[in-house]
């Protein structure tokens, strides 16, 4: 059952903006997100744009939420954004915003010196992933906060509803923040190349348990896998892993070539077979952290 949450169309062209696609029965303790897969450009973006939809798209962490649709079968909701990462970045603090990008003052407490923001890569990005400016001219302040208002916010206030409920039938809450990667940013050295990395934020953000258990049900099935080199979690998995009071949260990056053409976004024969891989290995990762195994339950 898929659940819109909330319906935006007038305000900013999406219908809905995000979804939440829910199992016939919550029996797992995990929350599956796709903040990046988001899909739908609306018109008056290209428009502000100095880039064609397929420039604008190589943020996009294309088709990952197609690749994880099979959770919900399993038992899992799976939140999943239709707005695209390059017009909102929703694992990012609410308001790291680049000043040099908008006309009018930005509000105080806005963080214009993190490093994403230097990169180009706030909340409003700048750039897109390969380094291309987005806009061709300053964007009004209002708009930018509007999009925080209208469309972060909520979709965070979805995504802790969707933890919180877990947490209360389970004791616990598993979050995994899924994510593709370009092949190029592995490296030129093809053997060294990961087809997974795994983000814990360096063992802060959930038990070693849970990114153990990920990391040996993708060995098992023939992929290298290394763990928070060059991605260790952004801020969904910083802001949401309390593995102290029983919520965790891993991030999982694919390589991109493993189920697509990288310059057409198209997917390629491999896409079913890594569908099938990241649902044996869910499935072998639910069954190993059973009720048995104590990953930390929440206070109340």
């Amino acid at each position: 059952m898929t659940l819109p949450l909330p319906h935006l169309t007038d305000a900013f062209g999406f219908s809905p903006a995000f979804v939440v696609d829910e199992p016939t029965r919550h029996s797992l303790p995990f929350v599956f997100n796709t903040g990046h897969s988001g899909s739908v450009y609306p018109e008056s973006f290209l428009k502000a744009s100095r880039l064609d939809a397929l420039a604008l798209r190589r943020s996009e962490d294309a088709h990952v939420d197609r690749l994880f649709a099979g959770v919900v079968q399993l038992g899992a909701p799976l939140l999943r954004c239709n707005f695209p990462r390059a017009y909102l970045d929703v694992n990012r603090e609410p308001y790291e915003l680049d000043p040099r990008m908008f006309e009018g003052r930005l509000p105080p407490f806005a963080n214009t010196r993190s490093m994403r923001v230097a990169g180009g890569l706030g909340t409003v990005p700048r750039v897109v992933s390969d380094g291309q400016e987005i806009y061709a001219g300053r964007m009004p302040v209002d708009e930018a906060v509007a999009r925080i208002d209208g469309l972060y916010k909520p979709y965070h206030r979805a995504l802790r509803g969707l933890i919180l409920r877990t947490v209360r039938e389970f004791g616990r809450c598993l979050l995994i923040d899924c994510h593709s990667m370009p092949s190029s940013s592995l490296g030129r050295d093809h053997d060294a190349r990961a087809d997974f990395v795994l983000g814990d934020r360096f063992g802060t953000s959930c038990d070693p348990a849970l990114i153990d258990a990920f990391e040996a049900a993708f060995r098992a099935r023939g992929y290298k896998v290394v763990r928070n080199k060059p991605y260790a979690g952004g801020f969904i998995t910083e802001h949401y892993g309390e593995p102290n009071i029983g919520r965790h949260a891993l991030q999982i990056e694919i390589n991109r070539a493993l189920y697509m053409n990288e310059a057409s976004l198209a997917i390629t024969q491999g896409f079913s077979g890594l569908v099938a891989a990241l649902r044996g290995a869910i499935v072998e990762v639910a069954d190993e952290l059973g009720s048995e195994t104590p990953l930390g339950i929440a206070a109340e």
